[in-house]
């Protein structure tokens, strides 16, 4: 009978430092990749306040707009009160009957 050995190509030594060399790779980029994240969500929140900031501008200029008009008296500007008033039948007709 033939002894059959097993002979493995690599050392245990070799194949741990590679095991090791390859998990300090992957640890490091997963390091990048949770950093960039943190880059960009912190980006996204900047723009998020800078548009709140820029909507919040559009909103007052668009409430004291809506103030003025809704403070003109327009009688004292030459408009009179609606003589009659006429009530719209509840079934209209439109055109697309």
């Amino acid at each position: 009978m033939h002894k059959f050995r097993f002979h493995i190509p690599f050392s245990p030594v070799s194949l741990a430092a590679g095991t090791v060399v390859v998990l300090a790779v992957v640890y490091i980029g997963m390091i990048a990749m949770v950093m960039s994240y943190a880059a960009l969500t912190i980006e996204f929140t900047q723009s998020v306040k800078s548009d709140e900031a820029s909507l919040a501008v559009l909103e007052s200029q668009y409430l004291s707009g809506v103030a003025q008009i809704e403070s003109v008296d327009y009688r004292t500007i030459g408009y009179a009160a609606p003589v009659a008033q006429i009530f719209v039948p509840a079934a209209s007709m439109t055109a697309l009957r």
